[in-house]
């Protein structure tokens, strides 16, 4: 068995991971390395940047299995490729690095991150800070900060985790609605590949895979991408029904729309109901720029 994933530290922590849960029933599991045209730019425009060439990896069978960080995948796959399921989701919430919560941060503080969505509610939560962009990888931006560009700064609580380097998490930010699919990691294969199919189906979490499904047809039905400021995140209750908070926003924080739902059974639904009353909402135009 064959995992196709990105290079970058954190890709590879999460293939090692799928990778040991595949063990017992593939030995001697193989992870391939793929460069992305995400990791050859600076500013990616699309998701499809991110997996392209890790999707070519599996047409041409250089792989069988293809990890993906979930939030990273288009909500729709191409034709003859197929969603093979999504193992035990981590955290799926953001952390602040630098400080250790946003009352902490005095007005005019620099906050960095990469993220549109974390822009938008970072600048609704607290109009007063100085919300700056922040590139590189999570090393880079760790350094970047203690080398005093930034007050603080905002990453994905899971990758910092896979990493090893929670000790670097100042505080957990719930009150910002995480992107679709964050924390979760995504299996992708070759549409009809029943051997991979199998594999993944041995390692899914069926309790990850309902709010990750949920959370992407949030993402589908709002017609939303990289560049629109969206968060979804879905829990199952104590009697097995679907629940989300959905968010979106103006980058420059100045607008949002957020809702509430509880009590569905089916995913999808969930999404689609979610993303109706979100347009309701005004959610049409602060998509629209």
């Amino acid at each position: 068995m064959r995992i196709a994933t990105r290079g970058s530290a954190l890709a590879l922590a999460q293939a090692r991971y799928v990778a040991a849960l595949l063990q017992p029933a593939h030995p001697g599991v193989e992870i391939v390395e793929i460069v992305t045209s995400g990791d050859r730019r600076r500013d990616v425009e699309d998701k499809r940047e991110w997996v392209l060439e890790i999707e070519e990896a599996l047409a041409d069978g250089r792989a069988d299995l293809a990890v993906h960080s979930a939030k990273d995948v288009p909500a729709e796959l191409p034709e003859g490729f197929a969603l093979a399921g999504f193992p035990i989701r981590e955290e799926p919430w953001d952390a602040l690095c630098g400080a250790s919560s946003l009352d902490a941060l005095p007005p005019g503080a620099r906050v960095g991150t990469s993220s549109l969505r974390r822009a938008a509610g970072l600048r609704a939560l607290r109009p007063d800070l100085d919300v700056v962009e922040l590139r590189g990888n999570v090393d880079t931006r760790l350094r970047k900060l203690r080398e005093g560009g930034y007050d603080a700064i905002v990453l994905a609580l899971a990758g910092l985790k896979r990493l090893g380097l929670q000790d670097e998490v100042g505080c957990v930010l719930e009150e910002l609605v995480p992107s679709a699919g964050q924390g979760a990691l995504l299996l992708e294969c070759r549409g009809g590949d029943a051997e991979a199919e199998a594999a993944a189906a041995a390692i899914v979490d069926p309790e990850t895979q309902r709010c990750v499904l949920a959370e992407r047809a949030l993402v589908r039905a709002l017609g939303a991408d990289c560049h629109t400021p969206v968060g979804a995140h879905a829990t199952i209750g104590t009697d097995g029904t679907l629940s989300m908070r959905a968010f979106v926003g103006a980058v420059d924080g100045s607008r949002w729309v957020a809702d509430a739902l509880h009590g569905f059974d089916d995913p999808v639904a969930l999404g689609d109901e979610a993303a109706r009353r979100l347009f309701g909402a005004g959610a049409r135009e602060l998509l629209a720029g």
